[in-house]
């Protein structure tokens, strides 16, 4: 079963001062390539966390964020009393003034306010990573239901593919036929006299260049290994991209030797649902 790298995930922690919400996007990526955002009182978390999502989500360009939402009166800022009171009765030595407005300028100057650091609570925290959990699973399973479109499409497109090769098989001898009536008509248009077994000799020497036997075996093979690479249980879009350029190698091949306009008619076709798979594999976890 594949996975997409495409997906979504997202979990919401109510607690009693806070409201935090955690958001995992993913796209393609050759590796993994994380951006992680979050308050700084986290921070302290992010190589755990980094190494929780390569484990977890393997690659993509994956965008992490953590939210956070006070939702009660909850602040580590508090004034500095005495320090402010003594700005206020320097400012009443300078100028007459307001109480009021020299509490206004005194709150101004520094020190006027203490901010404490903030330290992670453990048991918060373990409620966060429960649900950081829970968004990686969410994305997960959005990356699955993903996979499963992009390998039904890819069973279609094989299919179609392999169809039009039996199409190509079948006029085989049609082509191989059509090369000998047009050399022998034009050695007889020279009117020249010309052995026949020399002439058949060379005739078999010319048309194994353009056999296509091992190609057509190669290219069926080729797609029977991508069906079982994609019904296989592990996802792995890299194997499955180099399946792709073996068939396009064959494919090609097949195109250059064919000399014949409706095999070269169903090698076109051959190669525009291969690039269309190759397009989507971007996309295989």
């Amino acid at each position: 079963m594949i996975h997409s790298m495409t997906g979504y995930g997202k979990s919401v922690l109510q607690l009693p001062t806070k409201k935090i919400t955690i958001e995992l996007k993913s796209l393609n990526s050759k590796n993994l390539d994380l951006n992680a955002r979050m308050p700084s009182i986290y921070r302290e978390k992010e190589l755990y966390l980094r190494k929780l999502m390569a484990k977890e989500l393997d690659r993509g360009k994956i965008d992490f964020s953590i939210y956070v939402e006070a939702t009660a009166e909850d602040t580590s800022t508090k004034i500095n009393t005495p320090v402010v009171k003594q700005y206020i009765q320097q400012l009443k030595n300078v100028v007459d003034g307001n109480e009021i407005e020299l509490l206004k300028m005194a709150v101004r100057f520094p020190d006027a306010l203490n901010t404490e650091r903030e330290e992670i609570d453990n048991t918060e925290w373990a409620k966060i990573e429960t649900e950081i959990k829970v968004a990686i699973a969410s994305i997960k399973e959005y990356r699955l239901n993903e996979g499963e479109v992009l390998e039904s499409d890819f069973k279609n497109r094989v299919a179609t593919i392999e169809n039009l090769l039996d199409q190509v098989i079948a006029i085989d001898p049609e082509r191989v036929e059509g090369v000998r009536e047009r050399l022998k008509k034009g050695v007889e248009d020279l009117r020249e006299k010309y052995d026949e077994n020399r002439f058949e000799q060379e005739l078999v020497y010319y048309i194994e260049k353009f056999d296509i036997t091992e190609e057509k075996v190669r290219l069926k093979n080729h797609l029977s290994y991508f069906i079982e690479t994609l019904n296989s249980n592990d996802s792995n879009g890299k194997k499955l991209a180099f399946i792709g350029q073996e068939m396009g190698r064959e494919i090609n091949t097949i195109g250059s030797k064919s000399n014949y306009a409706p095999m070269q008619q169903l090698v076109v076709q051959m190669k525009d649902e291969l690039e269309k798979i190759k397009e989507q594999l971007l996309n295989v976890l």
